[in-house]
């Protein structure tokens, strides 16, 4: 089967959310539904206009504002923070399988922890795990009392930060909430539900859901981009996984136009001519992307497929950056149309617009201006963080000032 480019672009999409009406609620047992559709959320700090996972949600539910997330985590317990390529929320149905990933960074990480960091934090494990146990939950500012503090980055934490971190990546304690940001820990048992905690999977199941799922978000997709969408088994896993789900009748091998013409061998579902058959019609909105939005997360696929290179500037010094410190994606239908620098400037509650850059062959018409200005009116009433859909007391610069 040979899948158009843009049909792939559009079932690509469609797998991430990216395809239909953004109305409707946005708190939640929806709100959870649709993190479980997208697979996970990505969390970072960066409040250049509101944070990273706060923007992927919005992206896809116009109605969601970030104070519908914290009871997720916190209070239903339907989500839990942990790695995927980085720091995410996932649904927690799947925290089964984390538990493979915890007994793999305890070995993959020992090494390289002992040369990037402090000597002492190993040292520290019991004496962390006992005063949680005793005390409760616990952020980085609770513990190491007396030691010394560094000014640097991550490589200069203190002896017990380090160790709170390496507990948490290997599935001793589990962040609980967060307070201002930062992590609060306990211990793994009282946040995690205790059936879901006490569940098991075989490393053949921790295998079948990593590249069943993978390829499920995806759409389509090759080995190699299976095996980096959860980064849980290696390449060599997911290829003896195809081998054995082709032989069952469960996949099959297609050819996806890639945006420059040319084809690229997939794998797929049998069922993909009925998927494309049910697409709903190409959207005709624009959205503005988190730079860490799931969909955009394979920089490389994004670019074979979409045809838009995109790399994150944030540490590229300022005079070499090609566009700007944190510059957003811009979605028209399938097509990826350019990228805009928009700052919240919140001591003036304006949403400031720096520039906005076209991909090559796209103007800005006067309807695809009224789309953009439409939806970054939208954008300035997240970063308010108000409930309504429009924020009166914030302002923004008109794109028509933009050079």
């Amino acid at each position: 089967m040979h899948l158009p480019n843009p049909t792939a672009r559009h079932l690509f999409l469609h797998h991430h959310a990216l395809t239909e009406p953004r109305s409707g609620p946005a708190k939640g047992a929806h709100l959870s539904g649709l993190i479980d559709r997208i697979g996970f959320v990505q969390v970072d700090s960066i409040t250049t206009v509101e944070r990273a996972h706060h923007m992927i949600l919005w992206a896809r539910r116009h109605s969601y504002r970030p104070p519908a997330l914290k009871p997720l985590l916190e209070r239903d317990r339907a989500l839990f923070e942990h790695w995927t390529h980085d720091a995410s929320l996932v649904p927690m149905d799947l925290f089964p399988q984390w538990k493979h990933r915890f007994a793999r960074d305890a070995t993959r990480l020992h090494a390289n922890w002992q040369r990037w960091f402090r000597d002492g934090y190993a040292a520290q494990f019991d004496t962390i795990l006992n005063h949680i146990a005793a005390h409760g939950p616990v952020s980085s500012s609770d513990v190491g009392i007396g030691e010394e503090r560094g000014k640097g980055g991550w490589w200069d934490w203190h002896p017990s930060k380090t160790a709170l971190e390496w507990l948490w990546r290997t599935g001793q304690i589990a962040v609980t909430r967060r307070d201002a940001f930062r992590k609060v820990y306990d211990l793994t048992e009282n946040v995690i539900p205790a059936e879901i905690y006490r569940t098991e999977t075989s490393p053949r199941q921790h295998c079948d859901w990593a590249c069943a799922t993978a390829l499920a978000n995806l759409g389509f997709a090759d080995e190699t981009e299976i095996a980096r969408y959860w980064h849980a088994v290696d390449k060599a896993a997911v290829q003896d996984w195809v081998r054995a789900e082709i032989a069952a009748g469960r996949l099959i091998r297609i050819a996806v136009e890639q945006a420059d013409g040319s084809p690229r061998p997939a794998l797929a579902r049998p069922d993909l001519a009925a998927r494309v058959q049910a697409l709903p019609d190409t959207p005709a909105g624009l959205r503005i992307l988190s730079p860490f939005d799931p969909a955009l997360r394979d920089r490389a696929r994004i670019e074979r497929l979409f045809g838009f290179h995109y790399r994150i500037e944030v540490f590229v010094p300022e005079p070499k950056r090609q566009y700007g410190y944190y510059v957003f994606p811009v979605l028209e239908g399938t097509t990826l149309i350019g990228r805009i620098d928009a700052k919240a400037d919140r001591s003036s509650a304006t949403l400031r617009i720096r520039a906005f850059w076209p991909e090559p062959g796209i103007r800005l018409t006067k309807a695809r201006l009224a789309r953009l200005e439409r939806e970054l009116d939208r954008l300035a009433a997240l970063a308010s963080g108000t409930t309504c859909d429009y924020a009166p007391d914030w302002q923004r610069e008109p794109l028509s000032r933009v050079r």
